[in-house]
Order: structure tokens, then C-alpha cells, then sequence
């Protein structure tokens, strides 16, 4: 059996019926899986210190929650287009996004595991052109023909993040749109540190990299969940890049900007972001010192 058509057989369970199913289960693993709850809630209560227990809970259970809509309503994926797309989701600032593309030196969007950023690349692929989006391959590899298979049904290209600074340089040449999502953590020989709700976490530096390089534009993106259960994709304006010529100096700056409006995002809406991922596990003190 392929996975298309394990995608079009779930997609025949009916949306209410197959999100609360889906929930059920993660509502389950939310329970039992004590490790993985254990994290969400140590993330949860070091971001946000001055809520009480039961709200920090509440939280957990309900990113868990945004975790499994994502899973959910993937299977509609393939099946959107400019007749039906109103149904799922709506655009804010897409004037940003096209504003952009006029300059001419393609365009680097980010964002971040916020609401469903799935559903949102379909949007903007479908309302505007396809682009690449830049992830780690899946160790499984049902799971990765499938995702890949889905996103390519409107037209996204999905590159690995593997060695994909030079790809990703003659894209942007080329007027290319490429869309990173910048909030996992990275080791300590591929990040640098920033601030990030209060505590260091080692980011990648690749997107201050590229926007250095090619002088493209940056915008942040985000797709958050409505309380009708439908989104909106918000497309921010261009980011302000510092460029003093000091390189190390200028990514970190940047790195740190990019983080922070994620994280302002993230406080606005913070049951839609991915608390279980171990945002903080590389430490400063894993760091060799020199000399």
C-alpha cells in the first residue's frame, strides 16, 4: 500500500471525527509517556516562572493538543486549492511577502513548530508560487515519502538541511524563496548562543548567514490556530538585518533578532508552540574552551 493512498483513506475518515481520534491518542501519550510530559512541563514552567502549576498543565496538555490537530488535518493537505483554501485558512500580509520578491535576491522566510506551519506552506505556495523549505529527513522512511509526497502535491520543494548552505546560496540567486524553521536546538559546534525565554539555547546561525550573504530579504512567518479552527497565516515585515562587517558579531545579533520575535510570538499563543522538543539541552558549559 502507498502512501498516497494510506493519505486518501484517512482523509475519507471524516475531519471532526478523525481530530478527535487523533487527540484521544496524544491526549494518551501525554499521560504515559512520563519522560516526554516531564519535559514539557520543565520547559513550560522555566519560560514562564510566575504561572501557577495548573496553568503551566494546562498549557502542556494543550500543545499537545495543537500537536495532534497538525497530524489531523495534514491528510486535507494535498487537497487544497485557490476554491477551497478560504475554508482552511486565511493570509495576513502577503503585501510583505510580494513587496519582497520585488527586490529581486529571493526571499528567506522563518518561523518556527507553531501551529501548523504545514498547512500554512500550502497557502502560500498555492496563493503565491512554490518555494523550498528547508528540514531534517525523517529517520522513517514511510514517513518521509509521505511528507515529501505532500508537500510536492503543490508544487514545494522539501531540501535537506544537511549541507544545504551552497544549494541554498544559488536558489536565492536564482529569485528562489526558501522558508526555514529556526526554533530546534543545535549542537554546539553548528550554533551559537542566544537568549531565549530567559535561558541560553544554541540556535542555528544559517539564516543570518544567508541573509549576510545575499543580501535577501527576511520576513517571519507563523500559522496559528483560530478558535474556529481554522488559521491565519501572518507574514510579518522585512526584518532589519545588521550588517557592520564584523561577521561573527553581525550573526549573533541577527540570530539573537530572529529569536526573539519567535519568541514574542510564542508568549502571545504559547499552547501552539512544541514545548516537548529539548529546546535548551545544549549547554554553554559543552562548549571546549580554547587554549
Amino acid at each position: 500500500m502507498n502512501e498516497r493512498l494510506i493519505i486518501n483513506l484517512i482523509r475519507h475518515i471524516p475531519l471532526r471525527l478523525r481530530r478527535i481520534f487523533i487527540v484521544g491518542i496524544v491526549k494518551i501519550f501525554f499521560y504515559i509517556s512520563v519522560k516526554h510530559r516531564l519535559i514539557t512541563l520543565h520547559n513550560l514552567t522555566r519560560a514562564f516562572p510566575d504561572k501557577p502549576l495548573k496553568e503551566i498543565t494546562r498549557l502542556a496538555r494543550e500543545s499537545y493538543v495543537s500537536a495532534a490537530l497538525v497530524v489531523a488535518d495534514f491528510f486535507d493537505i494535498p487537497y487544497l486549492n485557490k476554491d477551497n483554501l478560504h475554508q482552511w485558512i486565511s493570509i495576513e500580509g502577503l503585501d510583505n511577502y510580494k513587496e519582497a520578491r520585488k527586490e529581486g535576491k529571493g526571499v528567506l522566510l522563518f518561523g518556527a513548530h507553531f501551529g501548523n506551519w504545514e498547512i500554512g506552506n500550502a497557502a502560500l505556495a498555492i496563493m503565491t508560487h512554490p518555494f523550498v523549505f528547508v528540514y531534517r529527513f525523517f529517520d522513517s522512511p514511510l514517513l518521509e515519502r509521505a511528507i515529501t509526497g505532500v508537500r510536492a502535491s503543490y508544487g514545494n520543494v522539501s531540501l535537506s538541511k544537511e549541507n544545504a548552505m551552497r544549494p541554498m546560496i544559488r536558489l536565492l540567486k536564482k529569485g528562489s524563496t526558501i522558508n526555514l524553521l529556526i526554533d530546534q536546538n543545535v549542537a554546539s559546534y553548528e550554533g551559537v548562543f542566544v537568549d531565549f525565554f530567559g535561558r541560553k539555547s544554541c540556535s542555528t546561525p544559517g539564516l543570518a548567514l544567508l541573509a549576510s550573504h545575499t543580501k535577501a530579504p527576511v520576513l517571519p512567518v507563523f500559522t496559528r490556530r483560530l478558535s474556529d479552527g481554522r488559521y491565519l497565516l501572518e507574514i510579518g515585515r522585512k526584518v532589519d538585518i545588521v550588517r557592520s562587517g564584523n561577521r561573527d558579531a553581525d550573526v549573533l545579533i541577527n540570530t539573537q533578532h530572529f529569536a526573539k520575535i519567535i519568541e514574542d510570538h510564542i508568549r502571545k499563543y504559547p499552547e501552539q508552540w512544541f514545548w516537548v522538543h529539548q529546546r535548551w539541552k545544549t549547554k554553554l558549559s559543552q562548549v571546549k574552551q580554547k587554549g
